[in-house]
């Protein structure tokens, strides 16, 4: 064949190529541009105890395998974390220490989205109410409901009267710093079984009448946190089925949360590795991430 008409035909096939492309895709080939990510929160999405920790900001106890940390390399995203273990909601506008600049500093009008979890260190809610069940429980042998009779209801009406318009102000911060993004506000998975275990009492020292009132204030908290982000147009990602069985009683590689004694953290009732892969997991599911 001459070579002019070899060019012909090579060129001709170039072009139907190229036809067959745009008709496949309807445009050329572009990259996905990678989504502007911002993670906020506390200890829960900062992954504190779990290693290795993030070593350029000491004072949170950030991990970088926590879930943005999980979210991000899995979908690509530019990750700007800026989560702190301890962090209460007033944090997100006001410094937590010195030279921590407020959460939602971090945020602006270019922002695709943000995951978060927020409200458990408000009022000292997970920390009272795990001390002094367990202080409780170790008293009583692990017997009755000790923490429920001498606290009732308190820890409850300090949720619906403190933490709930602290949480709705402080969404209502992240949306007016990110008003194109998508917020995702994450649950607290399950500390505790639903029931007792008489043979986590070592690990959990809490008594079996108090194991379900602990768990009650726990699903009362995530409710308020779930009524915050339905009413500030955030998406809630729900842990009340999907880390049911995997409490801090359940052993290695079940367990999504670190007991109080004889777990795997520096930092007890709080998630670990596996946990904060969990998180990521449920938090991609529901915002159909991948």
């Amino acid at each position: 064949m001459p070579k002019s008409a070899l060019r012909h035909v090579m060129t001709a096939s170039l072009a139907a190529v190229g036809a067959l492309a745009l008709n496949l895709t309807g445009a050329p080939a572009q990259a996905a541009t990678p989504l502007d990510y911002a993670a906020l929160g506390d200890s829960y999405s900062a992954g504190s105890g779990v290693l290795p920790v993030d070593l350029t900001n000491l004072l949170c106890l950030r991990s970088t395998a926590n879930y943005p940390h999980v979210i991000a390399s899995r979908t690509g995203a530019r990750l700007k974390d800026v989560t702190c273990g301890a962090a209460q909601t007033k944090d997100f506008t006001q410094s937590q220490y010195p030279g921590v600049a407020p959460q939602v500093n971090a945020l602006g009008a270019g922002t695709d989205l943000v995951t978060l979890t927020i409200g458990g260190n408000d009022n000292g809610t997970f920390i009272n109410a795990v001390t002094a069940c367990a202080a409780a429980g170790v008293l009583s042998g692990g017997r009755g409901s000790p923490c429920k009779d001498s606290n009732g209801t308190s820890f409850d009406d300090e949720i619906d009267a403190s933490t709930y318009p602290a949480l709705k102000a402080a969404l209502g911060s992240v949306r007016a710093k990110a008003p194109n993004a998508r917020v995702a506000v994450l649950g607290y998975p399950w500390i505790t079984p639903a029931t007792a275990d008489p043979s986590c009492f070592v690990k959990l020292p809490i008594a079996s009448g108090d194991v379900p009132y602990l768990r009650g204030i726990q699903a009362h908290l995530n409710a308020v946190v779930r009524r915050a982000a339905e009413e500030t147009g955030s998406v809630y990602v729900d842990f009340s089925r999907v880390s049911d069985g995997h409490d801090a009683c359940k052993p290695v590689g079940t367990r999504w949360i670190e007991p109080l004694v004889f777990g795997n953290s520096v930092i007890p009732v709080h998630p670990n590795a596996l946990g904060e892969r969990r998180m990521a997991d449920q938090a991609m599911n529901v915002l159909g991430l991948g």
